[in-house]
């Protein structure tokens, strides 16, 4: 019960200072994170304190930031303004936010970047800048104190230039993303003062600027991402001048479009950037037919790219596009190669003799079908490849997929999923080495000896099996999920399974015989899709016995009696806290131990109330009105009184008797601001021998006058003159 009521005190000391805070921001939780997004606001809410560490303020409608609204909130790690209509901020706003990580600006409507905005924030690591209006960074750069930045994001649509010294102070950067769609100034040598760039998005629509930008950026971003840009011919060299090593790896374009004509181009030109070795082209758009300057970018040398994917590429006119004969030459060193996505229907059997070096082979979500996939793989085609991801295709015959694959001597892992297959024969031709099929999502009936003895993986999932008798001596993992099998498969036909995943099936009983073999190492099945009816019973017993609980520890610690009290507490906070005249009718409502109970009724109530002119008193024995709820009769009883009287004693503050209804009107009283008080200390206390659920009243006892009880009489007489004077008061 005490930390009950110690839980209470504490929220009561605090009550006034969080009081403008609680009003702006109800949801704010002032000891860790304070979320006051989306709430209208239109100012940052005052009384922010140092316990907070995380500050929401997104999508409102502030406005302006002024020097102290922060001023406080020193142990600030992230602070999100994104969203707001912000377009001014006191310069020495952020002074105090030394151990900020984060600070998110982004979508708001400053013109203008100031450096002393960002001066003294030395822990920053994120930066989101963002979807403002500033047209450019400056004179000079207001990054330069940012020595931990990891990531920055800055641009808009009417980010138009970019000057050398505008990321002078920037080391490194995890991410750098760049909004330049309006792009259309940048001083060569800007990007230079970053030494190292993990990842760089940039999104652009000038071409000579994407030249000078990959020149900055080779020594220092390892992968490049260029979004939007609408690529034209550009004759100068992509490494001019530069020296080698190059660190730039990995160059990504999203949304590009490109010309047949730049395609020859920057085939050529990305063969001097000798340390690239992966190239992405994702949802772009291909101008043309295939036309490509077969001479220049055979004439041009050998590529150093391993890895290339092309996702989602939309080709125009797609129903005239070449067969790219001639390009031989520069792909016998790819290693891995994604085509997705993109309509693909046959490769040519020649083309495709000359990926000698290819190890992956991703053709997923393509026009892929039986018809042409002899001509795809034909024999000598792909001789090195391992891995081959034919799913979402419009294969529908698997005799005629298994026979094609087998001029794949390699091939150990196939993936065929997600086709229409729909019937499975008897027998079929696969390669010698396959260890990993799936066949999930194939619409195959059943499973025959078609399926390869020599497999070490099998995914034959989202099918409609009803039973598994396959022998697999060399099966390892075994996916079985949503099909209709009501038995599990026999443990003597795969004697090596280690992890078998049977989830979503029809099982409901198993034989002795089922679990004979080797142990299962892994099967990931849910407690509830085991035993459903156990797990309901065992919730609802388990939710009925902590009723019960509530409902015992309730009836013995009086909970029912603290919600009543809490309830009439916080009624009486509503209320006025000065009655009107007309309805007081005490002098003093006095709160007192029952061990001191003789000195009250017959020492000072005698002395009060028989002074001329008397002291009406209103003691808790004689003047509750019967049948009245206690905490009712106290409540009315403190509004009622021109001043509350404590006599203080150690039975007062020690005994475990001292009553809930004189608790209460401890929390209702004990205000510094409240002259209402009168404390009459009967002996002599220590304060720090008060207990800590008494400590507005410790607080109290250091920093405000007591009177205090004499044991002579002559000392009596002027403290009885004391008393009175502060009841008239």
């Amino acid at each position: 019960a005490w930390h009950v009521w110690a839980i209470y005190v504490v929220l009561a000391a605090h009550l006034s200072e969080e009081q403008v805070l609680k009003q702006a921001c109800p949801s704010c939780d002032v000891t860790q994170l304070c979320n006051c997004s989306s709430m209208g606001l239109d100012f940052i809410p005052p009384g922010l304190t140092d316990k907070i560490t995380v500050l929401n303020l997104a999508h409102n409608r502030i406005k302006h930031i002024q020097s102290q609204d922060l001023q406080q909130a020193v142990n600030l790690r992230a602070l999100l303004l994104q969203s707001n209509e912000i377009s001014s901020i006191d310069e020495d706003s952020f002074r105090s936010l030394g151990k900020l990580e984060l600070l998110d600006l982004s979508n708001n409507s400053l013109a203008h970047l100031i450096p002393a905005w960002f001066g003294h924030l030395f822990s920053l690591q994120h930066l989101h800048l963002q979807g403002n209006f500033y047209r450019d960074l400056g004179e000079s750069s207001p990054f330069s104190r940012l020595r931990n930045l990891s990531s920055l994001h800055l641009g808009n649509p009417w980010f138009s230039t970019i000057r050398q010294g505008n990321f002078e102070g920037i080391v490194a950067l995890h991410k750098l993303w760049i909004d330049g769609g309006s792009l259309s100034q940048y001083e060569p040598g800007s990007l230079k003062p970053i030494k190292k760039i993990n990842h760089m998005i940039i999104n652009l629509r000038n071409t000579n600027i994407f030249s000078a930008i990959i020149r900055d950026l080779l020594h220092s971003v390892i992968w490049l991402e260029v979004k939007e840009i609408k690529l034209d011919i550009d004759k100068k060299s992509l490494v001019e001048n530069s020296t080698l090593p190059f660190r730039i790896r990995k160059l990504t374009f999203k949304g590009a479009s490109f010309t047949d004509q730049y395609i020859s181009r920057i085939i050529v030109l990305l063969k001097e950037i000798t340390s690239l070795q992966e190239l992405e082209a994702i949802d772009c758009v291909l101008e043309g037919k295939g036309e490509w300057d077969i001479k220049e970018i055979a004439s041009s040398g050998q590529s150093f790219v391993e890895t290339v994917s092309v996702i989602n590429i939309m080709i125009r006119n797609f129903h005239l596009f070449f067969d790219l004969e001639g390009m031989e030459s520069q792909i016998n060193k790819l290693k891995r190669l994604t085509i997705a996505s993109s309509r693909v229907f046959m490769v040519p059997c020649k083309l495709a003799k000359h990926f000698s070096s290819l190890l992956y082979l991703d053709f997923h979500d393509n026009l892929l079908g039986n018809n042409r996939l002899n001509e795809t793989i034909c024999e000598d085609s792909w001789p090195s490849l391992q891995t081959l991801n034919l799913s979402q295709n419009s294969l529908k015959s698997l005799k005629k997929t298994a026979s094609s694959v087998t001029h794949l001597p390699k091939l150990i892992n196939l993936d065929i999923s997600q086709n229409k297959f729909g019937e499975i024969p008897d027998v079929c031709e696969w390669p010698k080495n396959l260890k990993y099929l799936n066949l999930s999502s194939t619409q195959i009936p059943k499973l025959t000896t078609c399926i390869p003895p020599t497999l070490e993986v099998l995914d034959v999932s989202a099918n409609s099996l009803r039973e598994f008798g396959l022998q697999l001596p060399f099966l390892k993992e075994l996916y079985l999920t949503k099909n209709q099998l009501k038995t599990l498969p026999g443990a003597a036909p795969i004697p090596n399974l280690v992890a078998m995943s049977i989830r979503r099936n029809k099982l409901n009983s198993f034989s002795r015989e089922e679990f004979e073999g080797a142990q299962v190492g892994a099967v990931h099945l849910s407690l509830m899709e085991c035993h459903r009816s156990l797990v309901v019973s065992l919730i609802c017993a388990l939710v009925f016995l902590v009723i019960l609980i509530l409902v015992a520890v309730g009836y013995k610690y009086h909970m029912v009696w603290y919600l009543r009290m809490t309830w009439a507490w916080l009624q009486a906070k509503r209320k006025p806290k000065q009655a009107p005249p007309k309805d007081i009718c005490y002098d003093a409502f006095v709160s007192y131990s029952e061990n001191d109970s003789d000195w009250v009724e017959n020492i000072m109530v005698r002395e009060l109330e028989q002074a001329c002119p008397p002291f009406r008193l209103c003691l808790h024995k004689r003047d509750f009105v019967p049948g009245k709820w206690i905490v009712d009769n106290i409540i009315d009883s403190i509004e009622k009184s021109h001043k509350t009287l404590f006599v203080l004693s150690e039975h007062f503050v020690q005994s475990e008797w001292c009553k809930y209804e004189l608790d209460f009107s401890h929390f209702r009283l004990f205000d510094e601001n409240n002259d209402a008080a009168i404390l009459v200390l009967l002996e002599p206390i220590q304060s720090n021998a008060i207990p800590k659920r008494f400590c507005k009243l410790r607080k109290i006892m250091n920093t405000k006058t007591y009177l205090e009880w004499p044991p002579g009489e002559e000392q009596q007489e002027i403290f009885w003159e004391n008393l009175k004077g502060v009841l008239k008061s």
